[in-house]
Parts: C-alpha cells; sequence; structure tokens
C-alpha cells in the first residue's frame, strides 16, 4: 500500500501544534490502531503521542481481536482495507460489525480514501462513530477522534465503561462453529429465559457465559459465580437472591444428585437471572432443566474448530510474552502443526498452559515445535508372563466409584483417590467422565 497518508510530511512530525488540547484526560486514554500499513501506524503514533496518548497497533483484525480480548480502549482507529490491492473495505466492515456486536459501546472511527466515502457511510450505518479521509492533517485526527469519545454509544442499552477497564468478552475463532456460537449468543442472550452452556471442561464455557450476561439487560448488574459443589452453596444463592438486580452464573448443577437438585429449585428465585454452566443437561430434573435450560448454548470442543487453534496459540503467546516480558514470542510453522494436531487436554485452557509454557523456555522469542510437544506418557511395563488385567479399565472404574461414592464432589472424590483435583479431571476428560 502506497497511498499518501498525510497533508504534508512537515506537518506530520509537528511538534505540539497539531496537538489540541485534552484537557489531560488522554493521559489515562489508550488508542488501538489496527492498520497493516507500518508508514500509517508511524505516523499515527506520532500525532497520538504529541496528543499525550498511549496507544497500540494491530497489523489485522486476527491481531485486532488478540489486543482487544485483553484491554478496552477509548478509542480504535481502524483502516477499512488489509490485502494487498484491495478497495472494496469488505475486510474492514467485517471487522467494524464484529467489534460493534462484541462491544456495541466501542468507539470506532474508520480510516479510508476520498474515494470511499460510499464505504466509510456504510460504516457509519455499521456502528462506526466517524471517519477520516486519506490524506488528513493530525489535528483534525486527534480532534475527530476526541470528539468521537465524547458521544454516547449508538445502541442506547449498551453499558458505559471506561477506557481500561474489564476488556469486552472477545470469543476467539474464525471457525464456522465459533461464528454461529457468536450468532446464537446474540440472539439468545436479550432473552429472559434460563440458559444453559455446555461443554467439555476448558473449552471456555465460563467465558461464555460472561458474554451472554454482557449481552443481556441484565449487563449492567453484578454477577454473582456459585460453585454448587460447594458446602456454602445455598448460603450463596439465598445471598443473590437479595442482592438487587443480581444475576447468577450456577456451575455444575449437573453434578447434584436428584435431592440437591430439588433443593436448588426450592432456593432459587425466579426473579434472579440465571446462566448454568456444566458438561451436559442431561442429568437435570425436568422442573430444573425448564428453570435453568430453556436454551442450551453448547460450546464447541477445540478439536470442532479448526485453524481456532493456532489462533488460539498466537493470543495466549502474545499475552504470555507481555507477562513474562518476552516480546515478540512466535510460533514457528513447526510448532503450528503440533498445535493442529495435537488433541490438547483440558482443551483450551490446556493450551493456554502449554503456550505460556513454551514462552517461558524459548530462546529469543521463538517457540519450535519440540518445546509444544506433550510430554509422552510413561509406559507400565508388564513383566512376562503375567496376566494383564487391564489396568486402564480399572482406573476408570475406580475413578467412578469415587465420584459415585462422593456424589460427584470432584475434591472428595480425589482426596480418596490421593489425587489432586486437577490430575483427577485430566483422568476424567481421559476416559470421558
Amino acid at each position: 500500500m502506497t497511498e499518501r497518508f498525510s497533508d504534508d510530511q512537515a506537518e506530520r512530525d509537528r511538534p505540539v501544534s497539531d496537538a489540541p488540547s485534552t484537557n489531560g484526560r488522554s493521559q489515562d486514554a489508550s488508542i488501538l490502531l489496527i492498520d497493516d500499513n507500518p508508514d500509517i501506524a508511524r505516523a499515527i503514533g506520532i500525532a497520538l503521542r504529541i496528543a499525550g496518548y498511549r496507544f497500540d497497533t494491530a497489523s489485522g483484525p486476527e491481531e485486532a481481536w488478540s489486543r482487544l480480548a485483553q484491554r478496552r480502549y477509548a478509542a480504535i482507529l481502524l483502516d477499512l482495507n488489509f490485502r494487498a490491492g484491495a478497495v472494496d473495505g469488505e475486510e474492514g466492515l467485517a471487522c467494524l460489525r464484529r467489534i460493534v456486536a462484541d462491544d456495541p459501546a466501542a468507539c470506532v472511527i474508520v480510516i479510508t480514501a476520498h474515494s470511499g466515502i460510499r464505504i466509510a457511510v456504510a460504516a457509519m450505518q455499521a456502528g462506526a462513530r466517524d471517519f477520516l479521509m486519506k490524506p488528513w492533517r493530525n489535528a483534525d485526527l486527534i480532534a475527530k477522534m476526541e470528539a468521537a469519545m465524547k458521544q454516547r454509544p449508538v445502541a442506547a442499552a449498551a453499558p458505559a465503561h471506561a477506557a481500561g477497564a474489564e476488556p469486552p468478552l472477545a470469543l476467539i475463532g474464525e471457525s464456522a462453529a465459533m461464528h454461529a456460537l457468536r450468532a446464537l449468543i446474540r440472539r439468545v442472550a436479550p432473552i429472559p429465559a434460563g440458559i444453559a452452556v455446555t461443554g467439555p471442561p476448558g473449552s471456555g464455557r465460563t467465558l461464555v457465559a460472561r458474554a451472554i450476561h454482557a449481552a443481556s439487560p441484565a449487563a449492567g448488574a453484578p454477577v454473582t459465580r456459585i460453585d454448587l459443589r460447594r458446602d456454602d452453596r445455598w448460603d450463596r444463592v439465598a445471598a443473590a437472591d437479595g442482592a438487587a438486580g443480581g444475576a447468577v452464573i450456577l456451575r455444575y448443577a449437573d453434578r447434584l444428585d436428584r435431592i440437591e437438585q430439588e433443593m436448588l429449585l426450592d432456593h432459587l428465585s425466579a426473579a434472579i437471572p440465571c446462566i448454568t454452566v456444566g458438561e451436559t443437561i442431561a442429568p437435570l430434573i425436568p422442573a430444573l432443566r425448564r428453570r435453568l435450560a430453556t436454551i442450551e448454548v453448547a460450546v464447541p470442543p477445540l478439536a470442532a474448530r479448526g485453524e481456532d487453534a493456532v489462533l488460539l496459540a498466537r493470543h495466549f503467546a502474545r499475552i504470555a510474552a507481555d507477562r513474562f516480558g518476552k516480546p515478540g514470542a512466535r510460533l514457528t510453522q513447526a510448532a503450528e502443526a503440533v498445535v493442529r494436531s495435537t488433541a490438547w487436554a483440558d482443551e483450551v485452557r490446556g493450551l493456554a498452559l502449554a503456550v505460556e509454557r513454551a514462552v517461558v523456555l524459548a530462546d529469543d522469542g521463538v517457540i519450535d515445535a519440540a518445546l509444544l510437544e506433550p510430554t509422552p506418557s510413561v509406559p507400565v511395563p508388564v513383566v512376562a508372563g503375567e496376566a494383564s488385567f487391564g489396568l486402564t479399565d480399572a482406573e476408570r472404574a475406580l475413578i467412578e466409584a469415587a465420584l459415585r461414592e462422593h456424589r460427584h464432589n470432584v475434591t472428595h472424590a480425589a482426596a480418596a483417590l490421593g489425587l489432586s483435583r486437577g490430575a483427577l479431571y485430566r483422568r476424567m476428560a481421559r476416559y470421558g467422565l
């Protein structure tokens, strides 16, 4: 991309005169620039620094989703074309629609060429606060951005969020399964019905539950997360009932026996908005299923998300690199092949752990295949002449017996088996329990 992006090279680098007064507010605001042209990023970066803003850059939508999943920005400057030679703005418009769908309060200013007025109008209709034409004056860029940040969100119901507050709940993934999941969340979240989020442990069920709450009419209400395996569960349910306007995320209702499910029904007020998280709704008694699972939102396992595993691995690498002070961490092609081909124990959570470990151990930020290869299990030797008694089947039976004995209380079952909770969860996942 070689377009000229500023009226004047001298003006672009001019110091204070190009920076309108921000009354000190800019010092606490961060801006995200999404643009694949490093010259434009450098030029806008100069203008933002002069005006007193902190900023991050993303070279395209993939990196943008990763940035947006980590923090909330006061404004987002979005170019509308990323592929070489592209002029139709479709990539940028798709990115804009998803940003606004994830966070209706997002302040997006699109950047387009003079010939792109039709695209700019489409962007405004899709939720952008304003648009900036190339070439521009730095003073105009800052003024438009600050004016846009003062506007109320287009969606009247959008909750107000301060820049730097808890980020919007971005569900990373471009697979058909994830597009369908995001569409379903947008469809059901406004409905005042019991929603059950199901799927394998570690797949992101709680994140999906939080995303549903964030898109619901109760988005501004406090959320109480209640683990129904804990001894104090009924007290916590009663306390949530007493919280004005509060919402509840219930975890592991599917682990309760029939009597405990009936007790849960007795304790739950019909006025409390509930989102339930578990592996399946099959164990729920009909009355509880009607209360908690009018709608089921199934989170797809990582194996059903295709190339999303690599997108997630890159995302976790960026986060870990920032956390551990190892900028520029990247996966080699061989490492990405391992990510694609591995059935990760503990799903997305297991992948995140593996990538974080690899970032810590990587030399010069390069994550190769060896750092991501799962640790091979040590085979149990069988002495010649001795019969094999099916240790795998025996272990599964032992775990099932312990879970039944302790009413699927994983903490108690793990203690009885002499395992940590994490070790027991891994074995349960291995045996499909």
